[in-house]
Order: structure tokens, then sequence, then C-alpha cells
């Protein structure tokens, strides 16, 4: 009977010994496996580390030195772990290690330790084995692959055995769009944008004209005239003292008038040249001498500051009026009596 109870007692020992190996406690669990427990020389495999604890605990690697597994085999990376959450408090920790060795032979990953609330749980032991690169097989299949290219060239390149001389340098076409930087279709579209700005800034904002503002229709020259005459007895300023400013709008919209009825350049011209000018005009010649007094009395009143008398001031609008009608054109005139009848 004592030898049975021996027995039985080194049995649970031995148990619990191999169950320490991957778990401790009950509480935690720490297993190792390898993607692929054969590798090449130099290249690289996945090491897995799964430990499962309680939720609670609070567990490390001793030192957070996990860059070499030994002599032989080494750590080349470390991605971050990942945490799964399993339920009941328990949660399960998997880390990955990617291993590389660089020397040929058969090498033994000892358990790793991982310390938990005070208490030190190891991983399962590994065997890697590292195989040598053949030299010799790439040597050999990069010297056939050689021979076959250097073959293939020679058979599209010389099929004939007769000797060539050296081509001379060609030089390549001209492309424009090599020359180009990146983006160059931005580049030209802000050219040609500018280009247009300029454009309307010199054909119309220049000039004060909105190019995108529709255009009112301007009067014909005498229905114009006549429309600013009326606005300009209706603004009384010659009764206000401002006999200066009434004659200098009065002599504007006569120029104006002559400019556009007769494209006479009336706006630039002095008084004297507006005179000559219309002198030798078969539609002037009856009324130029009303225009003559209006422009007479206009020039004493701009430029000798001479005081006009207010009857003066009205005779020298009703002559532009008779100056304006007696020069209107035929066709308007013609229409005017129409509608008249």
């Amino acid at each position: 009977m004592m030898k049975r109870h021996h027995i039985a007692t080194l049995l649970a020992l031995v148990a619990l010994t191999l169950c320490t190996g991957n778990a401790w406690g009950g509480n935690v669990t720490f297993k190792a496996r390898l993607d692929s427990a054969t590798l090449l020389m130099g290249k690289t495999t996945a090491l897995h580390l799964e430990i499962t604890q309680d939720k609670a605990a609070t567990g490390h690697f001793p030192g957070e030195k996990l860059d070499t597994l030994n002599a032989m085999v080494e750590i080349a990376g470390k991605p971050k772990p990942d945490t799964t959450d399993l339920g009941n408090g328990r949660i399960q920790i998997n880390r990955d290690l990617i291993i590389q060795s660089f020397d040929s032979g058969m090498y033994v990953i000892k358990p790793i330790p991982y310390v938990v609330n005070g208490d030190t749980a190891y991983s399962n032991q590994l065997t890697l084995k590292v195989m040598p690169v053949d030299v010799k097989r790439i040597q050999a299949a990069i010297a056939q692959e050689q021979q076959e290219q250097q073959g293939d060239t020679l058979t599209a390149a010389a099929p004939t055995s007769e000797i060539h001389d050296i081509k001379p340098v060609e030089v390549p076409p001209f492309k424009l769009l090599d020359y180009l930087p990146d983006m160059w279709w931005l580049w030209l579209l802000l050219l040609l944008l500018a280009a247009a700005g300029i454009y309307a800034y010199r054909k119309w904002w220049r000039k004060g004209v909105n190019p995108l503002k529709p255009v009112k229709k301007r009067l014909p020259p005498y229905e114009e005239a006549m429309q600013n005459l009326q606005q300009l007895k209706a603004r009384q300023l010659w009764q206000k003292g401002q006999e200066k400013q009434y004659f200098t709008e009065l002599t504007d919209i006569l120029r104006v008038y002559i400019d556009r009825r007769f494209h006479i350049n009336a706006v630039e011209m002095t008084s004297t040249q507006i005179i000559d000018t219309l002198k030798k005009h078969e539609e002037t010649r009856a009324v130029n001498e009303q225009l003559e007094m209006i422009l007479e009395v206009a020039d004493f009143v701009k430029f000798a500051n001479a005081s006009p008398l207010a009857d003066d001031n009205e005779v020298a609008w009703q002559r532009a009026v008779n100056f304006v009608e007696a020069t209107r054109p035929v066709e308007t005139a013609n229409n005017g009596k129409e509608a008249q009848s």
C-alpha cells in the first residue's frame, strides 16, 4: 500500500510539472507556435504567442527585451499585440514575433517567460530548422537565364552573319510636352485667363463699360439732344445763379449732337473751328449764325466770367432748340409728320 501511495504521489507531481509548462495556477495559459518549423537562411517566419489570463491581471515580459531568442535566432519585427475579450472576466493576448536566422542549423527556442502579478509563466519549447541557401544552384539558374536572354538578343538582332558599322547617335524628335513642367495644362489655363482679363480691361473696363451688363440702346442724335435740352431747362441752373454751368452743359449738348449728327469731332474742337467746319456743310448753312451766337455768348460766360442777362439765357436755349430742329434728319422729320397725321 505504501508503494502504491508513493507511485500515485509521484504521478501527481509529474502531471503538475507538465501542466506548469503551459498553464500556471489555473489562471494563465501561455502557448507558442511557429508558422513554419523549417526556414530558409535569411528568410523570416512568424512566432505566435497566445496568452490567456484574467482580465483584471497585469502581465508583462521581463524587461520587455524581446530582441533575440538565442544566439542564432533574431527578432526582426514586433507587430502590435492584439487583445480579445473571451467573456467571464478572461482575455486572450495574441502577440507575434517576426524571427529570422542567417546561419543554418537546428535551433531550440527555449520557453519564454511571462510575469503576471509577480508570478512567472512559461511558453512551450519550440525547435526551428534553418536550411542553407544552395548558392551553386542559384548561380546556375542565373547563368542559364542570362544565356537564354543573350541567345534571344542575338537571334533577333543578327539574323545574318554580316558585320555592320556602329550607328550614329540619334537625336530624339522634339516634343513640346517633354519640356513643359508638370501640371502644364494648369499654367496654360492661367495664361489664357490672364490674356482674357487684359483684353477685357483694354476693351471695356478701362472705358467704364461692363460687358456683362446689357447695354441700353442709345437714342438717335435728334431725340437725345432734345431730351437733354428739356432736362437742362427743367433744372433752372441760370435762375439759381449758375450761368457758367448752364452754358457749359448747353454747349456740350450741341457738341455731342453735331458729333453724332454730322460725324464731326466737335467735342474736341474750339468754337471757331466748329463754326468754320459747319459753314462747309449744306445742311447747317441756314442756321449756322444761331449756333455762332450761342457759342460766342457761352465763351464770354465761361472764360471771361461775364454775367448774361436773363433774356440772353432764354434766347440761347431757344436758339439751341432751333438749331437742332433745323438740322433734324429728314427721315426723322417725315416720321414725325406721319405720326401727327
